[in-house]
């Protein structure tokens, strides 16, 4: 769409503002559980042949078509977005101890016990932990600093 053809909501309602700038037209936003337009014309076409498209895809992979076969695996056997990885997870309450658990991680990794995403995604876990850890002495060194300051001031 080129620049000449574009039509805004202002030259739409006659040179009026549907909205004030910087304000969306549908505050709301989508409600939940809205369905696409597309889907729902692509739903209502399919309606009462999903059985039969089933069966001819099955068939088709017991023929050997190579689409039809991955198609059908891809339903049966998804594939994995995360597995249950369990491990004992040390103590840990301070920068040091939390350097010491990448160690761990690194090391795991290298065994082949988790994969690098894993271990990248653990990781995460550990590095927002030690934010809230130091988020927390922060709020005590504040707290404490302001009630020196106040006894100071009485």
């Amino acid at each position: 769409m080129t620049d000449e053809t574009k039509v805004s909501a202002t030259e739409q309602a006659g040179g009026k503002r549907l909205w004030k700038p910087g304000e969306s037209g549908n505050p709301n936003g989508r409600p939940k559980g809205a369905r696409n337009k597309t889907t729902l014309a692509l739903e209502e076409m399919l309606e009462g042949e999903a059985e039969n498209i089933t069966r001819k895809a099955i068939e088709l992979a017991k023929g050997g078509d190579l689409a039809a076969i991955r198609l059908c695996l891809d339903r049966l056997l998804p594939l994995r977005r995360d597995r249950h990885v369990s491990f004992d997870v040390p103590e840990i309450g301070t920068a040091r101890q939390a350097a010491e658990f990448a160690g761990v991680l690194l090391t795991k990794v290298a065994k082949g016990e988790l994969t690098p995403s894993e271990a990248a995604d653990l990781g995460k876990l550990v590095d927002n932990y030690v934010r809230a850890l130091e988020v927390c002495d922060i709020e005590q060194r504040l707290t404490a600093i302001e009630r020196h300051q106040k006894r100071k001031a009485a």
